[in-house]
C-alpha cells in the first residue's frame, strides 16, 4: 500500500438536490493527480465558529448605556 501525504483544505459544504457536497479546490486536484472517478479519503472534521470580530464597529459603553440602579 502506497504511503500518501496527507492536505489539510477547509471548505464548504453545499446542498444539491437531496445531497450535500463538498468541492475540492482545483489546486489540489491537480497536485494529488485526482481524476474523476478517483476514490479518495476524507476526514471530517466540523470547524467551530469564530465568532472573533462579530462586534466590530461597536462603539465603547457610555455612561448613558449603564442600567439604571433601583
Amino acid at each position: 500500500m502506497e504511503t500518501m501525504e496527507e492536505q489539510e483544505v477547509v471548505v464548504k459544504a453545499r446542498k444539491l438536490g437531496g445531497s450535500l457536497v463538498v468541492r475540492i479546490p482545483k489546486e489540489v486536484v491537480e497536485e494529488e493527480g485526482i481524476t474523476a472517478g478517483s476514490s479518495v479519503k476524507l476526514k471530517i472534521k466540523k470547524l467551530k465558529k469564530s465568532w472573533f470580530g462579530a462586534l466590530r464597529g461597536v462603539g465603547s459603553f457610555t455612561k448613558e448605556d449603564e442600567f439604571d440602579e433601583h
